[in-house]
């Protein structure tokens, strides 16, 4: 009895996965008290020109794309815990870096510390919690992560704006809390996680990756998802909604508020519907559930504005849920794609994949938002419809036995 509830509070999930879990939500803790104020920082703060203040912060993500690739092979030789111990010493460097950095010169070298340490943590973490969750429980481990992650940031962002208030002083305090929640996160990595095996070295890993056609297919449609469920709705709408709508910045703030409180609490529930489910018919929800959105904020134009903002935060939450479904399946589904030897690869190219989402919507969708406001909104609908149809095209390509979302057999 007792057996049975411990499990089902847990989630299913081991000690040591919780454990990993709780480093992740220190990470996004400590991160997401810095994100928002990181140009502000370095231009009122240091006295940067704004152009080089985003020069730098650009540097972080980056260099993440770059370094992703050469991680996943280091993930594969040295082990995802290893490697991941190894990124967050260099984010604490490089934070705790920019916090004392006074020239540009010094504040671009701890900018290229954590880019080289974003590019290994991300791909590597996801490795270790896949290697440390049975498969039938993968997507409830992804599930935790995405909780902790967006509760981290959610509660982050509240407590770094009220740091934040006390000037230079609360800005340094804030990069110094966060290089120390990475070195925490090291920590519980040596303390609390067994350690992996040497592999052995694999010949032309990525070259095999490029010939997996329903690996490749998955990582394609990832792109286009991310542009247009993470991309949009973070830089394309809020514009949209202040220069279209007449929006404040107070109902922007709750926009994002309200995304990433419907993660937090739709998440673990999604993932246990999804449980016996087909995956490709997931993606493709979340691909419709997106197109659903961009419809309602072009809608949201046409009311008057008290009826337009309920359409907007409604919009926020549509995005939410399509987000919950989306990450449901791509992690565990990637993990099932990748033979154990080059786990880390994979992981490391679905991660390029979510990078190249991130930086093709702002890039191209603020160019379609100069040309037509409405216009952009459409497209990047049309974006995400074509993103489902190729979801429900990648089934067919799909090995039977990794079709469904499994279903864990929990003790009664």
């Amino acid at each position: 009895m007792y057996c049975n509830i411990s499990e089902r509070i847990g989630f299913g999930l081991s000690a040591e996965l919780w454990t990993v879990q709780l480093g992740i939500f220190l990470n996004y803790l400590g991160w997401g008290a810095v994100m928002p104020f990181e140009v502000i920082y370095l231009h009122d703060g240091r006295g940067f020109g704004l152009g080089v203040a985003g020069l730098v912060v650009g540097v972080v993500t980056g260099l993440a794309v770059l370094a992703a690739p050469v991680a996943g092979a280091v993930i594969d030789r040295v082990g995802a815990r290893a490697t991941a111990a190894a990124g967050s010493v260099a984010l604490a460097a490089g934070y705790a870096g920019l916090a004392v950095a006074s020239t540009p010169t010094q504040a671009f070298l701890a900018a290229a510390s954590a880019g080289i340490g974003n590019g290994a943590l991300l791909p590597s973490q996801s490795t270790l919690l896949a290697s440390l969750a049975p498969r039938e429980l993968r997507h409830r481990s992804t599930a935790v992560s995405r909780v902790a992650a967006n509760l981290g940031v959610a509660l982050g962002g509240a407590i770094g704006g009220l740091v934040a208030t006390h000037g230079l002083n609360g800005f340094v305090a804030l990069y110094l809390v966060n290089a120390a929640t990475y070195l925490l996160y090291v920590a519980i990595l040596v303390v609390a996680v067994r350690g992996e095996a040497r592999r052995e070295r694999v010949a032309a890993g990525y070259r095999r990756l490029i010939r997996d056609r329903p690996f490749v297919r998955l990582a394609l449609t990832d792109i286009a998802v991310v542009a247009v469920g993470w991309g949009v709705f973070t830089w394309i709408v809020p514009a949209y909604a202040r220069e279209e709508i007449g929006s404040s910045p107070r109902l922007i703030g709750m926009l994002l508020f309200a995304n990433a409180l419907t993660v937090v609490l739709a998440q673990i529930p999604v993932a246990k519907l999804s449980e016996g489910r087909r995956r490709a018919p997931t993606m493709a929800l979340a691909a419709l559930v997106f197109v659903a959105a961009c419809l309602l904020v072009v809608g949201a134009d046409f009311l008057r504005p008290s009826y337009a903002s309920v359409v907007l935060l409604a919009a926020a939450v549509t995005v939410g849920v399509g987000e919950c479904c989306h990450t449901t399946v791509l992690m565990p589904l990637t993990a099932d794609l990748a033979p154990a030897t080059l786990r880390g690869r994979y992981m490391a190219a679905m991660g390029l994949s979510w990078w190249l989402g991130l930086a093709l919507a702002p890039t191209l969708g603020a160019q379609l938002l100069s040309v037509s406001p409405p216009g952009a909104l459409l497209v990047s609908a049309g974006v995400a419809l074509a993103a489902g149809l190729s979801a429900l095209a990648l089934e067919r390509e799909l090995p039977p036995a990794i079709r469904l979302t499994p279903h864990p057999v929990e003790a009664r």
